[in-house]
């Protein structure tokens, strides 16, 4: 009991400091813009008292260019106004057909986010992960925390397209692979899912990622399937049993809360039409590399030709692209 009790007020303490991060999120920009717009008006003032030259008048410009960005930066954060949108995200990435070659993109992607995760200063933790037979992963589920993780990270929904002269062809073929990627809210523990014992499988069995020899030697991954739906969950990264079987029944109160946040949208899609879906075959992005370069959202239009920089984890051109077109849906 006293071990529960450790576990709850450590998420409690947890919530309150992402809550307090969350406000940090807004306050500062705000301030900076105030400051950066009151800046401009001092300029224009003593511009107008004793005559603009072309120094004063490159210092305007400089604050109103660097306030427009914040405003920018400002609108995002107004659009991020779903009701998960403050969550941590959990993020699951499965390789498409293509053995090999889509394994190595599903990896590619992982580093992708690795990369965008460490540039806003989130945290990212693997739950679960399953390499390819020769390359790259088969899946991988990752927890990503941090203000609006969720908010931000749902634009990547979807399957990822990868156009490349792969580099296990030895005849230097063009290939085109595929992977797709899920993103689901972290569920808050005053959020409701009922489960019941019954519809609970359990298995455990030994981890064979990272986590030292502790983990290598004992039966101390679990998985976890919810029989009525057929949602499969599994954690192996963390030091016992206990652990993984604590974030497993996290990840699988987040899947069947998006499961069933997906059945209503469904359904209200029937009542006033439909919107645009995303499923398996309709890539909602695009990474080519030959026989030019380019990466373009197919949903925003939003596109460059600096795809080294987007698999560096540029991605916040595209998320804000998503974001402004589709606000907090």
């Amino acid at each position: 009991m006293a071990a529960l009790d450790f576990w709850s007020n450590q998420e409690k303490a947890q919530q309150t400091i992402a809550e307090a991060n969350a406000l940090k999120e807004w306050l500062g920009p705000a301030k900076e813009l105030d400051g950066k717009l009151e800046d401009a008006a001092v300029l224009i003032e003593l511009a107008e008292e004793e005559g603009a030259d072309a120094s004063t008048e490159a210092d305007v410009a400089n604050e109103l260019d660097q306030a427009e960005k914040l405003l920018g930066e400002l609108e995002v954060k107004r659009m991020l106004g779903g009701p998960n949108d403050a969550a941590n995200a959990i993020v699951s990435i499965n390789a498409g057909a293509g053995g090999t070659e889509a394994c190595d993109w599903a990896e590619m992607l992982l580093r992708m986010y690795k990369h965008w995760t460490d540039d806003h200063a989130y945290t990212a933790h693997i739950d679960e992960i399953l390499a390819g037979d020769e390359a790259g992963i088969k899946s991988v589920t990752f927890h990503v925390k941090g203000p609006n993780a969720y908010g931000y990270l749902k634009a990547e929904r979807g399957v990822h397209r990868l156009v490349r002269i792969s580099p296990f062809d030895a005849n230097k073929r063009r290939h085109t692979s595929f992977a797709s990627v899920d993103v689901v809210p972290e569920v808050a523990d005053d959020i409701e899912v009922e489960l019941s014992d019954a519809d609970l499988r359990i298995d455990t069995y030994r981890a064979s990622g990272h986590g030292g020899q502790h983990v290598n030697k004992t039966d101390s991954a679990v998985r976890i399937t919810h029989l009525p739906t057929g949602v499969v969950v599994a954690c192996q990264n963390e030091r016992s049993q206990f652990q993984n079987k604590a974030v497993a029944m996290k990840l699988l109160r987040a899947k069947l809360y998006q499961r069933e946040l997906d059945r209503r949208e469904a359904e209200l899609k029937k009542e006033y039409g439909q919107k645009k879906r995303i499923e398996w075959g309709s890539q909602i992005r695009s990474y080519v590399f030959q026989p030019y370069t380019m990466v373009k959202d197919h949903r925003t239009n939003a596109e460059t030709s600096n795809v080294h920089a987007v698999i560096d984890g540029a991605l916040d051109p595209f998320i804000h692209a998503y974001l402004k077109e589709f606000g907090g849906n």
